[in-house]
């Protein structure tokens, strides 16, 4: 079985006039859920059992930081690649979208890990779980991960996959 994580960045910095929401950071509570998370992808009983990764990333500055304080270097991590095709501050992308820039990098030999934004991610997790694990209301959490189990070889897909393990922090 392969698996694919899918992680919300953590609490952003409000947006200024002076800097574009592409290069907004985390804030001091995000560096915190961004502590737990890690806690969480380092534990071989959670969310390390799910690697190790390749990793798409937003090229966004908080999915930048979410993922360099929260999952690099953890046991849930391989390979990584950072995308501006996932986000890139200046128009919507679709779970679509996001879902071929996942099989253009998936190797369908390791599980896959994507630390992207919502709206969209919550699309991707809407389209992809069996059951859904957080009501559209709720949105995906901040700095939130959820884990979809991947049938042996096979690419991802538009297929629906169980969801094996979840992660909101405090």
């Amino acid at each position: 079985m392969r698996f694919l994580t899918i992680v919300r960045h953590a609490h952003a910095e409000k947006p200024t006039s002076d800097k574009r929401d592409f290069n907004r950071n985390l804030s001091h509570r995000g560096r915190r859920q961004c502590e737990q998370l890690r806690a969480w992808a380092s534990d071989e009983n959670e969310l390390a059992r799910f690697g190790p990764a390749t990793a798409l990333v937003s090229a966004a500055a908080r999915t930048k930081e979410t993922f360099q304080l929260a999952l690099e270097g953890t046991p849930l991590v391989g390979d990584h690649v950072f995308s501006e095709l996932i986000y890139n501050g200046v128009r919507a992308v679709s779970a679509e979208e996001v879902l071929i820039e996942l099989v253009s990098v998936d190797p369908v030999t390791t599980s896959l890990l994507i630390v992207g934004h919502d709206p969209t991610l919550a699309e991707l997790l809407w389209s992809l779980a069996r059951e859904l694990p957080v009501s559209p209301r709720e949105g995906f959490p901040l700095a939130g991960a959820f884990v979809l189990a991947i049938p042996e070889d096979h690419p991802i897909g538009l297929d629906k996959y169980d969801v094996v393990a979840s992660y909101v922090p405090h």
